[in-house]
């Protein structure tokens, strides 16, 4: 009989577990729907990136392997933000769930029943997340299909298709993100009694030992990532440098906020006609209270709003700075080496008006010169052997190409008529000026005539680190006379031999319809490579589209990350204030008992949600103009040189961002006062 009725018992609890693991959810959706609206985003954008990689058509289309590549690794990127995200904003919902289970395992349910009830949760959430994500990329995944194709430059008139792969691959990801949440779950109710379950949710931190030691260590962290993002150079160390300052500025932040605010609070405490005024008190407290975790929260906030803000500031610069970084890098649509010695003067210009009036374009600049370039080394005014770890002597200013050229060349490009004595010199620098009233080339002194802003075959920035110099002199026996200077200087025998390699350079610019450019630029490239001379030929279209195809994938994945940053932001700060707003309700409550008004209680909330909200996004705005310096440089390796553009971006991004920012603070705060007085 009292087997029948324990079997009788168990049936019956089965049974209801899936009604107590809906209630749960329903009950409980302060905590579940933020967790499941985040689930489903996440799904959404990871299903939209497989989306796009298993489409036949990204495979096939010109220029689409940059698209693909950087897909590709956006998406590792994205599941690697998402495991720990995801884990961390399910942290949240099983600390608030505790009581309530320690209360269900007091009353008889056994911790397999609960253990069954947590899967049926987790089930449930990681279905509907699944599903709704999975559908709502069904709908949006060709528009934003058709998005990266516009931004790539490649062509949109094409079918989008899904594939099974992407589904399953999505299904798959997410399984194991929600199984691991699962797991972790079970792991923590089943090594704890009821009792902890009970009082869990109100523990509190304890305090980090050295809280000085720490605290300096991250002033000193920060000291140094901020000093190298400001001090970095744009040379071939300067991802190295990025990444070492991230780092530090991490760690820096970490220790600031966990040790460093710790510490600045307990010198609140001892000061006691601030300390013993009733909200002071509340707010002071009740940070103290919760110490580390509370602090982890305000990093976690931090860096992420860090990450929205320079992942914005980036999007929006290289979008709009696009085509005058192609400019910079492309300024002609077609770049012809021909070998002096050896070309039959006069027939390329014949073939390109031929080819004009076939496409029906129009040449809007042809130039042509004669160059020899050479690589050598700058010390102030001086110009010698490139920077060599072998040769005791190098060259602080680094090295640069130098091209020679001829007056005669220079007033034809230029339209001018200047003179020039046999020992004076133009100089013109792409990137910085060169700014010395004096040349010396390897032992060759020349006075600096003029040092032209602009010159018609190259453009120039002072932000430009690899820029080069154009050196114009009389004629072509003191060309000679430096070519060979150089030549001996660097061990060459064979002056004859980079003589006749002087290339006579044809650069062209065309204008009329994007197909007709490209018809002209390829056979006219098809007929140089097949004349005698031709040394090199550069279809300066296909560059171009090279580019937008390869920054129009990386702009892509940057509104992609974007969103993903601002969810977990928002989640973060959101769930932070709905825990500590569930912790602070009995001592809020005991507050109200002892006199305390609901004027008095706003205040003390308003005051403490100020200052957990805004010393994160203070710090943020810090980070993030100190990252814009390093970033400046980055872009400038990339050819990316419109600093105003990155500043206006960067001031534009700071003040949306204020304006979001302080709308999620009115939200937080009305939720966390809601809580705390019921």
């Amino acid at each position: 009989m009292n087997k029948a009725r324990q079997a009788d018992q168990t049936i019956n609890a089965w049974r209801i577990l899936p009604r107590l693991a809906w209630k749960g959810i329903v009950k409980n959706g302060t905590v579940y729907y933020p967790y499941l609206g985040a689930g489903i985003v996440s799904v959404f954008i990871y299903f939209v990136f497989s989306s796009i990689l298993h489409n036949d058509i990204i495979a096939i289309l010109p220029k689409s392997a940059y698209a693909w590549i950087f897909l590709f690794l956006g998406r590792v990127l994205l599941g690697i933000i998402l495991i720990p995200f995801l884990f961390y904003t399910n942290s949240f919902l099983i600390k608030k769930r505790k009581k309530e289970i320690g209360l269900y395992n007091i009353l008889g349910l056994e911790k397999k029943h609960i253990g069954t009830m947590m899967f049926v949760e987790s089930a449930i959430t990681y279905l509907a997340a699944v599903a709704a994500g999975i559908i709502c990329g069904v709908v949006l995944s060709k528009l934003l299909f058709l998005l990266l194709l516009r931004m790539t430059g490649l062509p949109i008139d094409v079918e989008f298709t899904f594939s099974l792969s992407a589904f399953g691959e999505t299904a798959m990801f997410f399984l194991g993100v929600y199984a691991l949440n699962f797991l972790s779950n079970l792991i923590q109710v089943g090594r704890a009694r009821p009792s902890e379950l009970l009082s869990g949710v109100k523990r509190g931190e304890k305090e980090p030992k050295l809280l000085w030691v720490w605290a300096a260590v991250g002033i000193a962290a920060l000291g140094a990532g901020y000093w190298k993002a400001v001090s970095s150079e744009a040379d071939s160390m300067i991802f190295i440098n990025f990444l070492s300052a991230v780092f530090l500025v991490v760690v820096g932040t970490y220790f600031l906020f966990t040790s460093g605010s710790i510490a600045y609070l307990k010198l609140l405490k001892k000061k006691k006609g601030f300390y013993y005024r009733p909200s002071n008190f509340i707010t002071v407290s009740g940070m103290l209270y919760r110490m580390k975790k509370s602090a982890a929260s305000l990093v976690n906030i931090c860096i992420f709003s860090t990450m929205t803000m320079i992942t914005l500031v980036c999007t929006l610069s290289l979008y709009s700075g696009l085509d005058g970084m192609m400019d910079f890098s492309f300024p002609f649509d077609v770049d012809v080496f021909w070998r002096k010695m050896q070309m039959q003067e006069g027939d390329e210009e014949i073939k390109a008006r031929q080819l004009e009036e076939k496409y029906g374009v129009k040449i809007e600049n042809y130039l042509t010169y004669e160059r020899i370039a050479l690589r050598c080394g700058q010390d102030g005014n001086e110009f010698g052997t490139a920077y060599d770890t072998s040769v005791k002597r190098t060259y602080p200013g680094g090295n640069y190409d130098i091209n020679l050229l001829l007056l005669e060349d220079y007033n034809r490009v230029e339209g001018r008529e200047m003179e020039l004595k046999d020992d004076e010199a133009l100089i013109f620098s792409s990137g910085v000026d060169f700014g010395y009233d004096k040349i010396v080339f390897f032992g060759n002194e020349f006075i600096v005539k003029e040092e032209p802003e602009v010159f018609g075959i190259a453009p120039k920035s002072v932000n430009n680190k690899r820029g080069e110099f154009f050196l114009i002199v009389k004629e072509e026996g003191i060309r000679e006379a430096l070519v060979q200077a150089w030549a001996k200087a660097n061990g060459i025998e064979d002056v004859k031999g980079l003589l006749e390699g002087c290339y006579q350079m044809v650069r062209i610019d065309v204008a009329g319809e994007e197909s007709a450019r490209e018809g002209f630029a390829e056979e006219f490239g098809d007929w140089c490579r097949d004349r005698p001379g031709c040394a090199r030929f550069e279809n300066n279209l296909d560059w171009r589209s090279d580019w937008k195809a390869m920054y129009g994938g990386l702009l892509f994945i940057g509104i992609l990350f974007s969103i993903i940053f601002m969810m977990c932001l928002v989640l973060i700060m959101y769930y932070k204030q709905i825990a500590e707003g569930y912790e602070d309700q009995d001592a809020f409550a005991i507050m109200q008992k002892v006199g305390m008004s609901d004027e008095e209680i706003k205040g003390t909330i308003h005051k403490q949600i100020l200052m957990v909200f805004f010393v994160p996004v203070i710090g943020a705005v810090m980070h993030t103009c100190a990252g814009l310096v390093m970033v400046s440089k980055l872009f400038a390796v990339l050819g990316f040189f419109e600093t105003g553009l990155l500043v206006g971006c960067g001031a534009a991004v700071i003040v949306v961002f204020a304006v979001f920012y302080g709308g999620s603070y009115v939200v937080s705060a009305g939720t966390y006062y809601k809580i705390v007085s019921r």
